[in-house]
């Protein structure tokens, strides 16, 4: 069954609409589900507004940090975080591979000259934790350089830390199931075929090698005071709207709440990295 031209007519309210849904035995159960999403992320996003003028008013600097395998979700998830930001005090950092100069300075500096200013958000797609998981995987980087990152992140963001740099680092979830589907999807849209590349295609084959690094990343760069955040995220939808809630959370900014959304993250979906919680891309 479908809706009639009539009952469109007839139809003045949404519970109207829902109402004849019912009668005539028509689904509208993801309808229901798309509305309830795109009103939550309105409020969060309001909320986000609120958070920036906090911000911005007080001359705090706010990194987060978006981390995952490939089709993760990063990106459309930092689009929603941004969507309705002042841009002129937020700004979406994702850098392309070092050059050749780059490549002989000190790891970190590149990343330090776009750290965010006083008043500003900054959100980064991928960051200086390429090393810890992608270099490696493919070989982009040396042993020797590898062991000397791993030694010094910490100490890298306990000197940002010390220096009232807020960072929040995200790792976003998904199984290898959902991964393969997304690149697929990916290849059968013309208008996203140019976010998959060939390291998206050695990503599937070397899951475990992935798998590895990203354990030891855990393990040896998650610190009380830099700790990491993950995120399932085989629903982009939930991921999105919880990881939200989880930066509106950690800060105590003028009108939180005025939107009346919620703001405590599901602890299903948004927990602190343990080694003894499960993951669904192990």
């Amino acid at each position: 069954m479908e809706f009639e031209a009539s009952d469109l007519l007839r139809a003045k309210t949404r519970d109207d609409l829902i109402a004849i849904a019912g009668k005539k035995g028509i689904s509208i159960e993801k309808t229901l589900q798309k509305l309830h999403y795109e009103a939550e992320l309105r409020m969060l996003q309001s909320e986000m507004v609120s958070l920036q003028h906090w911000i911005a008013k007080h001359k705090k600097r706010v990194a987060i940090i978006f981390e995952g395998r490939d089709a993760a979700g990063k990106g459309g998830t930092i689009k929603r975080f941004k969507q309705y930001l002042n841009p002129r005090i937020s700004r979406v950092v994702a850098l392309t591979k070092p050059t050749a100069v780059e490549k002989g300075q000190w790891y970190f500096r590149r990343y330090i000259q776009v750290l965010p200013n006083p008043g500003e958000l900054v959100f980064f797609d991928r960051s200086w934790y390429n090393r810890a998981v992608v270099e490696p995987v493919m070989g982009f980087c040396t042993q020797e350089e590898y062991d000397q990152f791993i030694l010094q992140v910490p100490e890298f963001e306990h000197l940002l830390y010390e220096d009232n740099l807020r960072i929040i680092k995200f790792w976003f979830c998904i199984s290898r199931e959902e991964q393969e589907q997304r690149f697929t999807s990916r290849l059968k849209n013309p208008l996203k075929r140019w976010k998959y590349s060939p390291v998206d295609m050695e990503g599937q084959k070397r899951w475990d090698q992935y798998t590895h690094y990203k354990e030891e990343m855990f393990t040896k760069t998650h610190t009380n005071f830099c700790p990491w955040v993950i995120v399932e995220a085989d629903s982009k939808k939930r991921a999105r709207l919880e990881s939200m809630r989880y930066v509106l959370s950690r800060f105590d900014y003028k009108g939180k709440g005025d939107s009346g959304a919620t703001l405590q993250p599901d602890p299903n979906i948004v927990k602190q990295y343990y080694r003894s919680n499960p993951q669904v891309d192990i």
